[in-house]
C-alpha cells in the first residue's frame, strides 16, 4: 500500500515539475517577445558595449 501511494505522489510531483519548468521558459519567451520585440543580436551596436549610448567615445 505505501509503495503504491509512494508511486501516486512521485508521479504528480513529476507532473508538477515538468508543468513548472515548462511554464517558466514559455512565460520568459512570452514576456520577451511582447515587451522588447525589436531586441536582437543583429540589430547591436558592437561598440556600445554598455548600451547607454555615445557618452563615453572619443571622436577620433
Amino acid at each position: 500500500m505505501s509503495l503504491v501511494f509512494f508511486g501516486v505522489g512521485f508521479l504528480l510531483f513529476s507532473i508538477y515539475l515538468i508543468f513548472l519548468i515548462w511554464n517558466i521558459f514559455y512565460n520568459g519567451k512570452k514576456q520577451k517577445q511582447q515587451n522588447y520585440p525589436n531586441l536582437d543580436s543583429s540589430n547591436s551596436d558592437n561598440i556600445d558595449l554598455d548600451g547607454i549610448g555615445n557618452q563615453g567615445r572619443v571622436p577620433k
